[in-house]
């Protein structure tokens, strides 16, 4: 599939690679940010856009001269991993339920943290430039260095996978914690106030915005890098704990070396050119897609994944969708399936099986199928991934 353009009026176009109807808030959003007037030539909507907070989640909005720090959203840097080991399917037999247990053990979910912290985090250098960043998180030190290699809650995950040929790949899907989010809130918070005080009109208070050149915009930048930087360290710690378990039982605890690695951010911000020009790309839910980059995009807990290659597509800004989507509300899916449903829909899934994870179903997802039919021209599938193992946040 190639995009359609909406049939909308906005000073800048918008494109979308969604085969669904787009409900009236959706159409709603893309006109106010569509209409912002730093926005750059068009905005692009991978198929898996979904209503979201400012701006929908799959969108990618290239802009100049300012940025919008609800359009990145709260868990900045969030983001996936994925390593293709040198082991099979037939090395993991009986194995399964043991290595989920050794996960969960390891690795802090939800709101939980690390009790011990690494040495490898103690001297992460991200630490330097902590007093740098902004006032309302300087009490939060302590924290974010027990946070650093958690996972977080939601539909952050760490899975256990095979791929079509049966080799064994780990992935995990994570982001910058507490720090990040309680960062994005401080400076949202800061444009919100500016936009008021300049009597700024917006179509949704939610897309106010710092203006290139200003303190502000300065200080969200600068903390904006961090965040992204301490959410891929995160995934890299998780990975590599991960990956000592499973090498405990398949590899008799020697270390081995990978066959492939990937890690990913799909909610964050870059200075990058586009059409010959130097723009600020915002990718909500979304993947970058140049020629050569790897990516992943997962499906749900009970579905398949993809490892992808771009394809360099310059009218989606070299992007692609960053999952299935949701296809329905959290609170929706709670009241819509049951346990049984959840226990059918996992099935050959080692997995929690409770009303705790319900509202990640499979069936509350979008069909991962169709969304990668709809990009076939922005990636190349270089593996398919299906989940034995899955740990949910």
């Amino acid at each position: 599939m190639t995009y359609e353009k909406l049939q909308i009026s906005t000073p800048k176009p918008v494109l979308s690679w969604a085969n669904h109807e787009l409900g009236s808030q959706e159409i709603q959003m893309a006109k106010n940010v569509a209409s912002l007037p730093f926005v750059f030539k068009h905005v692009a909507l991978m198929p898996d856009v979904h209503l979201g907070k400012g701006s929908l989640v799959g969108s990618v909005v290239a802009t100049k001269e300012a940025i919008i720090p609800s359009a990145i959203g709260v868990d900045i840097g969030c983001g996936m991993a994925a390593v293709k080991m040198p082991f099979v399917c037939e090395q993991l037999e009986g194995k399964l339920k043991k290595i989920r247990l050794e996960i969960e053990a390891a690795i802090p979910v939800g709101f939980n943290e690390n009790k011990e912290i690494d040495k490898g985090v103690v001297n992460w250098q991200g630490w330097r430039d902590f007093k740098q960043l902004h006032p309302g998180v300087q009490r939060l030190d302590g924290k974010a260095m027990k946070q650093l290699g958690s996972l977080g809650g939601g539909n952050h995950f760490v899975e256990l996978c095979l791929d079509s040929k049966n080799q064994v790949w780990l992935m995990l899907h994570s982001g910058s914690r507490h720090i990040g989010n309680m960062l994005a809130q401080c400076h949202i918070s800061t444009a919100k106030e500016l936009a008021k005080l300049a009597d700024t009109r917006l179509p949704d208070l939610d897309l106010a915005y710092f203006v290139v050149g200003t303190p502000e915009f300065e200080a969200y930048w600068r903390d904006l890098q961090w965040a992204q930087n301490y959410a891929r360290y995160n995934r890299e710690v998780m990975m590599a704990r991960f990956k000592r378990i499973v090498e405990k039982h398949l590899a008799g605890g020697k270390p081995t070396k990978p066959i492939l690695e990937v890690n990913c951010h799909h909610n964050y911000a870059e200075k990058e050119v586009h059409f010959g020009e130097q723009v600020y790309v915002t990718r909500k839910g979304a993947v970058r897609a140049r020629e050569e980059d790897y990516g992943i995009i997962p499906g749900s807990m009970g579905a398949k994944s993809f490892i992808v290659k771009g394809k360099g597509n310059h009218e989606s800004y070299c992007s692609c969708s960053h999952g299935a989507g949701r296809l329905m509300s959290r609170n929706k899916a709670k009241k819509q399936f049951t346990i049984d449903d959840l226990v059918e829909q996992t099935k050959g899934v080692e997995c929690r099986k409770d009303k705790g994870v319900l509202d990640e179903i499979p069936g509350a997802y979008k069909s991962i199928d169709q969304v990668m039919n709809n990009q076939s021209d922005l990636v190349e599938v270089v593996a398919t991934l299906k989940q034995v193992v899955c740990v949910k946040g």
